[in-house]
């Protein structure tokens, strides 16, 4: 005796399709314009940078490899089903033990998918972590719990490696956060911007969504990040790491605009008292929670 499967009538059927369509209709139907947008970007924000699209083509490419695959399994799986299906119940398949074309198929693909997922992802990564001449150096401090952000002034030398005694301009404007104000990052569009990234306690993660591409922040060193935004707008950023109790207070917004607009910005926190011959990077006995260097420091 085999094993008796109940069958499904006529009726249940067309009734199981009915449904079906009606749920997917109403899933369809629910869709907003900005789940739509979202849909067509994949899940993706909208890209605002030069390097922002080579991310793009990966993560589109990768879905495409995604789903080819699928289909490819999904196909095999209804060819074997209808192919060897039970056609009586008395019936006893033959036992194969091996397929060998199928295992070095199975072997082999996953093999040359992995290599070109590796090959297109290092060339993606080469390009975000490029590191050529800026048209504007910001020294970036991520400290807990917010950052600050150190814009030059005056002629640039692309040069300079951000070290202490060596960096990129003669004086600084800044502007920085705390546990009750985001601080906004202003930047000039279609300018190539190098971030120099620092951390005097934890490490952190510099990160804007619309940028495609983030940096750890790391103490004790500099990590360098180069965009050039391409498109004027207000965005988001936030800290990607995992850095303490308020990490989730570590958010930055970020605002791109026009050289003249950049020119006058620097102009306002010049005239608000907010200058530094040197960038405002914090120091390891920083106890101040905006992370600011301060010669009394804090006792809280």
């Amino acid at each position: 005796m085999g094993l008796q499967v109940p069958k499904i009538s006529g009726a249940p059927r067309r009734v199981l399709r009915v449904a079906l369509l009606g749920v997917t209709m109403l899933v369809l139907a629910g869709c907003s314009a900005a789940d739509e947008h979202q849909i067509r970007n994949l899940a993706m924000p909208d890209r605002i940078t030069e390097q922002g699209p080579y991310t793009y083509e990966l993560w589109k490419w990768a879905w495409v490899a995604a789903m080819v695959t699928g289909v490819i399994v999904w196909g095999l799986i209804a060819y074997v089903v209808i192919k060897f299906r039970r056609r009586s119940d008395d019936e006893v398949p033959r036992q194969t033990r091996y397929n060998l074309p199928l295992e070095v198929f199975y072997t082999i693909a996953p093999v040359l998918m992995c290599i070109v997922f590796f090959f297109h992802t290092v060339r993606v990564q080469d390009i975000q972590t490029e590191i050529t001449t800026p048209d504007v150096t910001v020294e970036v401090t991520g400290q807990q719990w917010s950052w600050t952000f150190n814009h030059g002034v005056g002629e640039e030398n692309p040069d300079a490696s951000g070290e202490p005694d060596d960096y990129a301009y003669d004086s600084y404007v800044y502007t920085s956060g705390d546990g009750s104000e985001i601080p906004t990052l202003v930047l000039p569009v279609d300018q190539r911007i190098q971030f120099n990234l620092r951390s005097p306690d934890v490490i952190h993660n510099f990160g804007v969504p619309s940028f495609l591409t983030r940096m750890d922040v790391i103490p004790g060193r500099i990590n360098k990040l180069q965009v050039t935004p391409t498109v004027e707008g207000d965005y988001l950023g936030k800290c990607y790491e995992l850095c303490g109790v308020y990490h989730s207070r570590m958010l930055f917004k970020v605002k791109v605009v026009s050289q003249a607009d950049y020119e006058d910005y620097l102009t306002q926190l010049a005239d608000a008292g907010n200058t530094a011959e040197t960038p405002i990077i914090g120091g390891s006995d920083v106890t101040t929670q905006a992370g600011l260097e301060s010669e009394e420091g804090s006792e809280e």
